[in-house]
């Protein structure tokens, strides 16, 4: 069983992400696998479709057909969570990329640069055929 501090908890998560009971699309299916007869008899499993974001979920963890209601909708709150914070997560790298590209190069790194171009020159100077002198 469920406590209704588990439930309160759940739904208040599931109204900071947005998710409504009424966007939900719920389906009770019967469960496969191990299990024997009580598995094959009862639609314990459940499938939890949110279309606003496209998102499907199927838990069949448990034989109590609640405790799975529970566990989809938690599993649904981690799901978008996740995506949350990948897109932040994107966001955030490509301003730092920015940043890196944008600022001003170092004192020691233009030497080395400079120094590199130097070498370089001398190198396709030294490929010139003999002879031809500027």
């Amino acid at each position: 069983m469920i406590s209704a501090d588990k439930k309160g908890a759940l739904e208040r998560r599931m109204a900071s992400l947005g998710i409504f009971e009424d966007d939900l699309i719920e389906k009770f299916i019967r469960g496969t696998g191990s299990g024997g007869q009580k598995v094959n008899k009862t639609s314990s499993c459940v499938f939890l479709q949110h279309p606003p974001s496209r998102t499907e979920i199927k838990v069949q963890r448990e034989r109590s057909r609640e405790m799975n209601r529970f566990l989809a909708r938690e599993e649904l709150c981690d799901r978008l969570e996740e995506r949350e914070t990948l897109k932040t997560q994107t966001r955030k790298q490509a301003r730092e990329k920015t940043r890196r590209r944008n600022r001003r190069q170092g004192v020691r790194a233009r030497a080395r640069n400079v120094e590199k171009k130097r070498q370089h020159g001398q190198k396709k100077q030294n490929r010139r055929r003999p002879g031809i002198q500027d």
